[in-house]
């Protein structure tokens, strides 16, 4: 497909899907990488998909095709043969008497629309425009189910590993799964994905491959193919049809055999803003002051999968900008940021959190971002920066906000260090959100409220109607799309400061910070599950009234 790319920026700009600033930036940004702007605009993500969407439609003088809101059914995907549909990329919408619709990411080829009129003969073809990796998305319909997918392979006898290695990671990710795990037994190993948080099987794979495939997933990640009885850790480069993704592999052994888990990393952060996160008004002028700051240490507390990282990019990507030198250390980097230095834990060659802090306050930084302080000794080098001007951004592992002061002091951080760097604790939870296609409203019955335990039962007494989704195509059938946040909020005021200076147990601290306005995880899970954001059998699964 040749493109005029000259054409499509005019309509960027005419459109206003961007800055003017932020067009010229990108421009020359684009000379120094000798790259095209298009390009650059692209793959540094200045532009959200949906928005190229809409420019690349009124480039080719043709109606936009959103299929993350109106997701075509199995019965309209396959109203198209497969063949015809994957060669062309294109995907059935609907038709009337005379006419039928379909979306394809190349609306000008001509071979594509004889072949659609050879199909629907007698029949108008009207095209619209959509995103190539969405029109992609939708040709799972085609698929069976990832087992019998497998027993095809075993037929054909042909690179029989890595064929069921790309079928297992292509369903991950038209899923959305965050991770993926196989789980050997004695006879069969079960393939589970993690989705919005919540693992679910997917299918399942003979014992007498399984060990194939976790030989081949160790050659893709650089790791030993003759160690069986101790853990490895690797990263892999998966090329999918339209974009590379970076995955985290972890090898642990079991009784059964190896037991494979691999992480998909996000590495785009189009999409990443504090707006998006699911704050309330109140607390995201909170977070919105705070990162304004030039000084002092922001801290994100929770535990694993909890979405720490995406809050934290989340800020950086705000104030983001050619005036501040961003450095970060990570473990793995989890998202690819324009302008900042992004430095990768390596203990093989002794690139530790704490090393790399050491070096990284040597390299004139504005802002630092530490991936997690997991030691006594990064948690003191974090302190000192934010004490010597700089605006530091770390994770944290512990239940709530107020322990976190208690936990980074039993690591033997000095109190009144705590007191004059830390500006902000924060923890949070990931709750699934209600699918919007297919959300409902419906009364808080007694036979509702009486499904939930005693101590959660009470707050949901003056209800008068609760939100579910039915479940629909977009949501794979299980009501829920996406996740948002549920966050408890301590900002470190003066009275906070002398707390910590007076040795005050956790409960005090969260005490005085409920008496300045904080609410806890579960109150706002609650609020989000009034509004109709998620459920409240999320809110009693993910945050429940302590």
């Amino acid at each position: 497909m040749n493109i005029d790319e000259n054409a499509i920026l005019g309509i960027i700009l005419k459109g206003k899907y961007i800055s003017q600033e932020d067009f010229d930036n990108a421009e020359k940004r684009a000379k120094k990488a000798n790259i095209s702007t298009f390009k650059y605009i692209i793959e540094n993500d200045l532009l959200s998909l949906d928005l190229v969407g809409q420019a690349m439609a009124e480039y080719f003088g043709v109606p936009y095709a959103d299929l993350n809101t109106n997701v075509p059914s199995a019965e309209q995907v396959l109203k198209i043969p497969e063949k015809i549909a994957t060669k062309f990329n294109v995907v059935f919408i609907q038709e009337n008497k005379n006419e039928v619709t379909v979306a394809s990411s190349d609306p000008s080829n001509k071979e594509m629309i004889e072949s659609l009129m050879w199909i629907f003969k007698g029949k108008k073809i009207k095209i619209a425009y959509a995103i190539f990796s969405d029109i992609e998305k939708t040709f799972a319909h085609y698929k069976t189910d990832l087992s019998a997918r497998f027993s095809e392979i075993i037929k054909s006898e042909n690179k029989i590993a890595p064929e069921m290695v790309m079928q297992i990671l292509e369903d991950a990710i038209n899923l959305d799964a965050s991770d993926i795990h196989l789980e050997p037994g004695s006879e069969k190993t079960i393939i589970r994905y993690r989705v919005n948080g919540v693992l679910q099987e997917a299918g399942e794979i003979s014992a007498d491959y399984y060990q194939n495939i976790v030989n081949y997933l160790k050659v893709l990640a650089s790791l030993r193919t003759d160690e069986h009885k101790s853990t490895q850790d690797g990263a892999i480069r998966f090329k999918g049809k339209t974009e590379e993704i970076d995955i985290r592999l972890s090898i642990i052994p079991v009784i059964k055999g190896e037991k494979a888990v691999l992480r998909i990393l996000s590495r785009h952060i189009s999409d990443l803003s504090i707006e998006n996160l699911g704050l309330s008004k109140k607390d995201q002028e909170t977070f919105e002051q705070e990162i304004r700051k030039p000084f002092g240490m922001i801290i994100i507390s929770g535990p694993t999968g909890s979405g720490k990282t995406t809050t934290l990019y989340s800020m950086l990507k705000k104030i983001n900008n050619p005036e501040i030198n961003i450095t970060s250390i990570e473990d793995p980097v989890e998202y690819v940021m324009d302008r900042a230095n992004q430095i990768q834990v390596n203990n093989e060659t002794k690139v530790t959190f704490a090393r790399g802090l050491r070096s990284i306050v040597r390299q004139d930084p504005d802002v630092i971002f530490v991936g997690e302080v997991r030691d006594k000794e990064t948690a003191e080098i974090s302190i000192n920066a934010a004490l010597t001007g700089h605006l530091l951004f770390t994770t944290f592992h512990a239940n709530n906000a107020e322990t976190t002061f208690l936990r980074l002091a039993d690591m033997g951080v000095e109190r009144f260090l705590l007191a004059s760097t830390l500006d902000l604790v924060v923890s949070q939870r990931l709750l699934r959100r209600i699918c919007e296609k297919c959300r409902f409203s419906r009364e808080a019955t007694l036979e509702y409220i009486s499904k939930f335990p005693a101590n959660f039962s009470p707050y949901l007494k003056d209800l008068k109607n609760v939100y579910e989704g039915k479940g629909c195509p977009v949501c794979h059938g299980t009501g829920y799309k996406g996740r948002i946040a549920a966050f408890q909020i301590i900002k470190v005021t003066s009275e906070i400061q002398e707390l910590i200076m007076k040795e005050a147990t956790s409960k005090e601290i969260w005490e005085m910070a409920k008496k300045q306005g904080s609410n806890s995880l579960f109150e706002d899970a609650y609020e989000k599950a009034n509004l109709g954001l998620t459920t409240f059998e999320e809110v009693f699964r993910v945050a429940p009234p302590q």
